[in-house]
This record gives structure tokens, sequence and C-alpha cells, in this order.
């Protein structure tokens, strides 16, 4: 067999995210066994989510900012196309009552084919996404996402060192954006109704008590969480390789969200692992996150700089290799 021969050569992957806040795009090549290795990476804050939580409906200009975005992922896309890709968007487009318009007219302008994902879909990719950080002697773990427009908290077990297995999921449907947009009056309430919604999960399931015997692990994936790990380490950049997989202690978590709250909305604007198109969205992650932490109290987190692109990738390469094998 030539070793020009396609079939020769490694499978070309494309995961995009559609979230209310960022969008995102990752290609890779498929291992011939197992995993794969990021080529290109793209992500840009668009904030689609913007007003909707008054409204309803996305609007006329966060559908430009994103579709500015989308036209320079398509360009990436033409430039490595990808036989195996999955292009999703979340919680924005499962909520905006104009979600099917919006993405005809992104085919139209781009030729992307994005696909609404439902909850439990987005839960089981940030799972999937993750497996690789978590530690294979606790038998359960607590996978957490604080995203722009939902919340995902997600309770899994391994049984004799086997995959890990979703037991049960929580979403629910405020994020960084939405809570932000509510505003200071209403902020406490919704608050308030998220420590409600993860008691009731915990009661379902027992999680903290499974805490308190050190059979369980956390890990939490989003902006908020690597932003305390690079407030933690004092990076004067953001890094990935140092904040990706990053162990925080309860009290080094404690630490990590004193000084980020300490800090005026300038100097997280002018800090350069938060800037100013975060500096607001941070603060509503740290609230999700105590909210969280009111229910179970964590002995330390693992911190993941992955999630959902990586979830997708992951089932693309297991679709490349099978396809390859047929």
């Amino acid at each position: 067999m030539s070793a020009d021969d396609p079939s020769t050569r490694p499978a070309i992957l494309a995961a995009l995210d559609l979230g209310t806040n960022n969008c995102r795009l990752l290609v890779a090549k498929a291992g011939p066994t197992n995993g794969f290795r990021i080529v290109e990476s793209f992500s840009r804050i668009t904030r689609l989510g913007e007003g909707l939580e008054a409204s309803g409906h996305l609007s006329e200009a966060a559908m430009a900012r994103t579709l500015a975005a989308l036209a320079e992922c398509a360009a990436i896309l033409a430039r490595r196309p990808a036989r195996h890709r999955r292009l999703i968007a979340t919680a924005a487009c499962r909520r905006a009552a104009n979600a099917d318009l919006f993405l005809a007219r992104v085919k139209d302008a781009t030729g992307l084919e994005l696909e609404i994902i439902s909850a439990a879909e987005e839960a089981r990719l940030a799972m999937l996404g993750c497996v690789p950080l978590l530690d294979r002697k606790r038998r359960h773990a607590l996978v957490f996402d604080i995203g722009g427009g939902s919340t995902e908290a997600i309770w899994l077990e391994r049984r004799n060192g086997g995959p890990p297995r979703l037991i049960d999921y929580l979403s629910l449907p405020m994020g960084v954006v939405t809570l932000t947009e509510a505003g200071a009056a209403k902020r406490d309430g919704l608050l308030a109704e998220a420590r409600a919604r993860f008691g009731a999960f915990d009661s379902r399931l027992g999680i903290g008590a499974r805490f308190a015997k050190g059979q369980a692990q956390a890990l939490g994936t989003s902006g908020t969480v690597t932003t305390l790990g690079a407030i933690h380490l004092g990076l004067d950049r953001y890094e990935r390789r140092r904040v990706d997989g990053l162990r925080l202690t309860g009290e080094e978590l404690d630490d990590a969200c004193r000084r980020l709250k300490a800090m005026s909305p300038e100097e997280r604007a002018a800090n350069p692992c938060i800037g100013p198109e975060r500096a607001d969205l941070v603060m509503a992650g740290i609230g999700l996150l105590e909210a969280m932490r009111a229910v179970w109290t964590l002995p330390g987190l693992r911190v993941a700089d992955r999630g959902l692109r990586e979830g997708l990738l992951h089932g693309l390469a297991d679709q490349a290799r099978r396809a390859r094998a047929a």
C-alpha cells in the first residue's frame, strides 16, 4: 500500500461548540489506536446569549458577532477538511425562540450545519472529555461545568477499574451570562434556587456521604475554574499546560476565591488571565461555585481546561477508527 494512500493517513476530526458565551473549534488527527492530537484551535467570545434572559430571543447584534466567528471557523474547516466532524450548539440555542432561524442563517452564510444538543447529551460529552483526568482509584466523581447559559453537575461511578458510567446529572438553566444579566436584584434568589437544586440532587444520590468517606473526587471544567487555577498559580498570562489537570486543595480553592473577589472590576479586567470580556462573568461563576460548595464540602478539586469539544473528539476518533477497520 502506498504511503500516499489516503487510507493510511490519520483521519481529520473537527469539533465545534457554540455556547452562550463562546464559539470554539478544535481540529485534530485521530490516533491509530486511541485518542487524538489537536492540530488547530479557535476560540472567540461572542456572547450569543446576550439579552436572551430578558427577551427570549437571540439579538441581532449577538447573532452578527457569532456569524463572524463562525465564518472564521468555516474558513478553517475549508483549509482542513474533516471527514468526521460534529458541530453543536448548546444552552442559548436550546432556549431561544428564534434559534432555528439563526441556524438557517448560519447555514446560508457559512455552509455550516449546527446541531442543537440536549442537556443530557451536553452532560455526557462533558464527562467524556474529562475522563482522562479522573483518578481511577476513586469509585465516584462529581464533574461540574459552569457554562454561559447552563450549569451541569454530573455524578459518575467506576466499577472494578472499568470506564466511568454516568449515573445521573443535573442541568440548571443558569450560567455566568444569564446570572450576570439578571442583575443584583435577582441574583441572590437565583443562587438560592441553585443551592436548593444542588441540595435535592445530593439528597437523591448521597453525594456528600461519598465525599465524607473519601470515596469521591471533584473535577471542574469551566472558565471560572480555570481562572481560579491561574490565580492560584500567579500566572502573568494564561498557560493551559499548567492549568489543565491542576489539583487544588479546599484551602487553595478558598484562597483563590478570596483573592479574585478582593479585586476591583478594573483589576479583574486588567488581569491577563481574566480580561475585560470576562471581568463581570467570572464573579457570577464564583457565585455558582459557592452555591455548589454550600451543599458539598469538597476536600479538593481537579481543574480541567477541556470538556465538550474534547468529548466530541473522543467520539469522532472512535468513529474514524471503526470506519477504517471496517
